[in-house]
């Protein structure tokens, strides 16, 4: 995922930062509890498309918001 490029996206439903989880293919936003997948390099920021995080994933996230950890 290009790092410009995730420095200009934001989550759809908070407006606030994302976090690029490359194990995982997703976008996270913590505020928001959800995962955005990313198919084929795409970011799909779609509120219906996204899963919601577990108090578990939330805890093991990095805890700075940078979007590229």
């Amino acid at each position: 995922m290009d790092a410009k490029l995730l420095e200009l996206l934001v989550c759809p439903v908070t407006k606030g930062p994302l976090i690029y989880l490359r194990e995982s293919r997703e976008l996270v936003s913590r505020s928001a509890r959800l995962a955005y997948p990313v198919r084929d390099g795409i970011p799909i920021l779609l509120e219906n498309e996204a899963r919601e995080l577990s108090d578990e994933e939330l805890e093991r996230l990095p805890r700075s918001e940078s979007p590229a950890a």
